[in-house]
């Protein structure tokens, strides 16, 4: 068994000003122009933040975005900066507890979609089509089994739910609504080469990943800019390639697992999560180090 790194549930940086906690990351004001966010180790599943943390996942999220936002560059720009660390915090103390998990990230302005594309009928998606032989209003041919690769990937959003609330899933005439019609055509185009073009790297390396997250802010100027995390664990659905096999949840290198465990139990799914056995922890951020070594070495 691989040895467990320390912890970190929460972050505490007392020379610099909180923002928000999400989910997983907690951000900080930095200066006018300049955040910090720190990856911690917490997990969600369905929308509640769970009481153990997952050993290292923060620093595997990050490192996982970090390869993401440089190979993406040219696609699209993203949201780190040239800031260094040490400069952020200068202080060596204060500072060790987020090596390895924290970025210092420009101040843009987050927009309020969550921009979901999926290449195989799973989760929510499969549950969709199983009511109404579609996915978020997209009509999909009959006879899908679970897991099943989709005719052409799709591109389903959701609204960002603050924590503890639900995401809630809308077309893309809403997206238009929010954005306006310019700025949403560009979210959903990027997003959609941006999964093809990550799906193909990760199927080289015995990856497929099956569905993913992207959110965007925008920069004084106005340019689209990748933010928050880029095709990790947390925001997709990695499976692997070998012992992939429609018509049943394909093993996975991300939260599904921890998802499968909490469908086994009594919960209604509310705050608060129950706890997690070590085995479940351990098994966890295994596959998430193991998903991290496959795509970026």
């Amino acid at each position: 068994m691989s040895q467990i790194p320390e912890t970190l549930f929460e972050s505490e940086i007392n020379s610099l000003e909180l923002i928000h906690r999400g989910k997983v990351r907690d951000i900080y004001a930095i200066d006018d122009a300049h955040m910090l966010i720190v990856t911690t180790d917490r997990l969600s599943a369905f929308d509640v933040i769970l009481p153990d943390p997952i050993p290292g996942k923060g620093v595997v999220l990050n490192a996982v975005s970090n390869f993401w936002f440089e190979r993406m560059a040219d696609t699209i720009p993203n949201q780190l900066s040239d800031m260094t660390l040490e400069q952020a915090l200068p202080d060596a103390a204060e500072r060790a507890p987020v090596v390895g998990r924290a970025i210092v990230v420009k101040r843009l302005k987050a927009l309020p979609v969550e921009a979901i594309v999926r290449g195989y009928l799973i989760g929510s998606g499969w549950k969709d089509y199983q009511r109404s032989g579609g996915v978020c209003g997209i009509q999909l041919p009959e006879g899908l089994q679970m897991a099943d690769q989709l005719p052409e990937v799709i591109y389903t959003p959701s609204t960002k739910a603050d924590v503890g609330d639900h995401d809630e899933n809308i077309d893309f005439d809403s997206t238009v609504d929010l954005l306006g019609r310019e700025m949403a055509e560009q979210v959903r185009d990027v997003s959609l080469k941006l999964y093809t073009e990550a799906a193909k790297f990760a199927r080289e390396r015995g990856i497929i990943i099956a569905d993913t997250k992207f959110e965007f802010g925008l920069d004084g100027d106005g340019t689209l800019t990748l933010i928050d995390e880029a095709l990790t664990p947390d925001s997709s659905r990695f499976w692997p390639a070998d012992s992939y096999q429609p018509g049943s949840s394909p093993e996975s290198f991300d939260k599904q697992y921890v998802r499968d465990y909490l469908e086994t139990l009594d919960w209604d799914k509310t705050a608060p999560g129950p706890s997690l056995p070590n085995e479940v922890l351990q098994r966890t951020a295994d596959k998430y180090r193991e998903a991290q070594e496959r795509i970026t070495k």
